[in-house]
């Protein structure tokens, strides 16, 4: 169930897998869900500015959806330990960013396609 997405600068070289495994595992660790229901896209930016476009710093936005009903001190721990792990996989002077949505139980699907 839980989606992350982590938007981030095209040139930014870090652990992706290593960093999807260990966001899976903190999920299954704060709320109801397994390593197995966590899935992760990395979507490189084509282009990113910050502020005056000076700077050269790398941007990480990371969103995680995961079903209504966790309580606020729930979400807030989860994006408290997910920003501790984007500091300890990006090496470069970066600006982080996490956020927990809420994806709605009444008109959330997902479904295993089999293919044709």
């Amino acid at each position: 169930m839980p989606q992350i997405l982590v938007d981030h600068s095209a040139d930014l070289d870090f652990d992706r897998p290593g960093f999807a495994a260990a966001v899976h595992s903190v999920i299954a660790e704060v709320i109801d869900t397994t390593v197995a229901d966590c899935k992760t896209v990395f979507r490189p930016a084509g282009h990113d500015t910050v502020g005056d476009g000076r700077s050269g710093q790398a941007v990480v936005l990371v969103e995680i959806k995961i079903l209504a009903g966790r309580s606020t001190d729930r979400r807030a721990e989860l994006t408290a330990r997910v920003l501790a792990l984007l500091e300890s996989h990006v090496a470069v002077p970066a600006l982080l960013g996490v956020e927990v949505t809420e994806l709605d139980r009444e008109t959330y699907r997902f479904v295993h396609h089999p293919g044709r």
